[in-house]
């Protein structure tokens, strides 16, 4: 039978009194709650006097610290809960990064999967904290990469300290409160859109995927062909999740033919790398005919024709996401003032490479 808290409180007392100090992680399994609920019980009674809290420990009021069981490095350091829709493309990197940073420090990444199903987010999130995660670093499956229809409900009552990765919510929506932080798409369109132009292209289509970086790509290329006064070019179609590219190919050769296109810009580079055989076979060349950008640059170096490409700060968003979910654990800790909450957002680079092509300047001109 479920203890109520106080009873809990007496029965933690109990143990502590009794054996003088215990870890953490042993008395939680000995009560059989999870080691985020005890953690809660230990800072209460901590502070009130009760009890002294150690790192990964729990000691008897006027015993000897030294004497507290000592914390393993990482199971009995701090855990911290991820929860990304895949370990494919970005997030690969983003993991590693967010893992390196946690371990560094002692900790340990518990990482959750969602495979893009909305619903399995808060199942991953209560699955995570009922094994002990503190916080949580977090991509939901927000389809537009904000939430929705209430979408963000279950993050704010996780009541653990949390971080969005590359996820945002807009002003007025509660998760806007949330730290967070992600790529700058936006910006890394915008850098590809000025580098073509930089080469003398003057007609740039755009071809997309749906999903949730979709709405930062397409509003920095709009933004930087309107801001360089180049040719509006009609929109593309989008390639969906599942691969679907006769649409986006016959876009793409009608926009040569009629629209006078001279370059793109293809999120993501496996998409380019499949477009630019199709291309091909319709007698366009890349570079040749079509200077191509891909976004992303998971595999943009590998295909047949080197693609240019913009990388995200892949590493740095996981590293710096889970330093920011390390200060606020810390802070919680401490007892110390949280510093004011944070929106970070990290500049992706461009590489150029040969699918790009050189200047399309006249030099007669």
């Amino acid at each position: 039978m479920r203890l109520h808290v106080d009873q809990r409180h007496e029965r933690v007392l109990e143990l502590v009194r009794a054996r003088g100090s215990l870890r953490v992680a042993e008395l939680a399994a000995e009560l059989g709650v999870s080691a985020v609920t005890l953690r809660r019980d230990v800072e209460a009674l901590a502070a009130q006097g009760k009890v002294q809290r150690m790192h990964g420990a729990v000691v008897w009021p006027g015993g000897d610290a030294a004497d507290a069981p000592a914390a393993a490095p990482a199971a009995d350091g701090v855990v911290i809960g991820m929860i990304v829709p895949t370990t494919k493309t970005i997030f690969a990197d983003i993991v590693r990064g967010a893992r390196e940073a946690v371990e560094a420090q002692g900790g340990r990444l518990v990482l959750g999967m969602s495979g893009y199903v909305d619903s399995e987010d808060p199942a991953q999130a209560r699955h995570l904290l009922a094994g002990g995660a503190e916080g949580l670093l977090v991509a939901p499956s927000w389809f537009g990469g904000v939430p929705t229809g209430g979408q963000e409900k279950w993050l704010l009552d996780c009541e653990v300290p949390t971080v969005l990765v590359e996820r945002s919510a807009p002003a007025g929506n509660p998760a806007a409160a949330l730290d967070r932080v992600r790529t700058d798409r936006a910006h890394g369109a915008a850098l590809a859109v000025s580098h073509l132009a930089s080469l003398g292209h003057r007609s740039i289509a755009a071809v997309l995927q749906d999903g949730p970086h979709a709405a930062g790509i397409s509003a920095g290329y709009r933004a930087s062909v309107e801001s360089l006064g180049l040719e509006t070019v009609p929109g593309s179609p989008a390639i969906g999740i599942s691969g679907q590219f006769d649409e986006p190919l016959e876009y793409l050769v009608e926009a040569i033919a009629r629209h006078g296109v001279t370059a793109a810009l293809v999120h993501s580079d496996e998409d380019a790398i499949v477009l630019v055989p199709r291309l091909q076979a319709r007698g366009i060349s890349v570079p040749g005919d079509l200077a191509l950008i891909a976004y992303d640059d998971e595999v943009a170096a590998l295909a047949d024709v080197p693609l240019t490409a913009i990388a995200p700060p892949k590493r740095s968003v996981g590293e710096l996401a889970a330093k920011l979910l390390l200060q606020r654990l810390a802070e919680r800790r401490t007892g110390r003032v949280p510093a004011p909450r944070q929106h970070l957002e990290l500049l992706p680079e461009l590489r150029v490479r040969a699918s790009c092509g050189g200047d399309r300047t006249d030099p007669s001109s």
